[in-house]
């Protein structure tokens, strides 16, 4: 009995050692199992870039052909009236533009499409537009003016946000992949009565016309936002999987969702599909500009 009391005795003594090294230990592997934790979801954080910089046309690549080249960076006149807008791209000089980089805000009124006409403030500061600026006469100008432009880095599954200005009755495009295009089109005044097409804003060009007009008033700051899965391809360069568009979401509106594209949807930079390609603008068919371009890569 005396023995058993004893080796109790010896437990008692040597416990608390025995427990503050299980302790230890334990927030030893926990820590570790922390960091390790945080390296996994730090690895699945989406990477944002901006392949704009604001200031020149580093990063980008022009398809010129037998086209005249006349995209800039620049600012948009901020005190023409919204008729104004609508009809010319009036870049402002360079005294006015840096003028306006001392954070001034200007105002204008613009019509919104449900019927309402709101005070929208707009800060014309900061980095500059990228700005085709063809001209009125760019239909008859020899040679044509005006070249698509796209980056020459390329990518695969991203998500696309992208503020862009047109004029009455302008046409442009963001070409995803440098293939699959999403119409830029001035489809505000078009009648409710008349069914869309894929001609007008928001379509994905041959392939779905949008499920509803959400398009701008000409001459104001529209935006995209594109959330897109590239092709699949197998080790033999076999095609597997269908580009898809997850959503289209035009002017805060969603207008398309799980669009399968079965190939180029016509006027792509090479026609033919990969696994990765370029963000591509479409500048042959009019004045068109873009700023706050970001691309996120999940």
């Amino acid at each position: 009995m005396r023995r058993i009391e004893h080796s109790i005795g010896k437990c008692r003594t040597f416990s608390p050692v025995f427990s503050t090294n299980f302790m230890k230990r334990n927030l030893l592997l926990l820590t570790v199992m922390m960091f390790a934790l945080s390296s996994m979801l730090s690895a699945q954080e989406p990477t944002a870039k901006r392949p704009f910089n604001g200031t020149n046309f580093d990063g980008w690549q022009f398809r010129t052909g037998n086209r005249e080249n006349v995209w800039t960076v620049g600012k948009l006149n901020p005190n023409a009236t919204l008729e104004q807008a609508a009809t010319t791209l009036e870049p402002m000089p360079q005294q006015q533009d840096a003028f306006q980089r001392q954070g001034v805000f200007q105002r204008r009124n613009v019509f919104q499409r449900q019927g309402t006409l709101q005070r929208q403030g707009t800060r014309e500061g900061g980095a500059g537009f990228m700005i085709n600026n063809v001209g009125a006469d760019w239909r008859d100008a020899s040679p044509p003016r005006g070249v698509d432009i796209y980056t020459a880095e390329k990518f695969g599954d991203c998500t696309v946000k992208v503020e862009f200005l047109i004029l009455r009755r302008g046409n442009s495009g963001v070409y995803l992949m440098g293939e699959y295009e999403v119409q830029i089109n001035d489809s505000f005044a078009r009648p409710p009565d008349r069914s869309l097409g894929q001609g007008d804003m928001g379509a994905i060009y041959s392939a779905a016309a949008p499920t509803r007009n959400a398009a701008g008033a000409p001459g104001t700051w529209q935006s995209f936002e594109i959330e897109f899965v590239a092709p699949r391809f197998d080790a033999e360069g076999n095609k597997t999987a269908n580009a898809m568009f997850k959503r289209v979401v035009l002017n805060g509106v969603l207008v398309q969702e799980n669009v399968e594209v079965e190939g180029s949807t016509g006027g792509g930079l090479t026609g033919h599909e990969a696994a990765t390609g370029p963000l591509m603008f479409q500048g042959d068919h009019g004045p068109v500009a873009f700023r706050n371009i970001e691309i996120i890569i999940p």
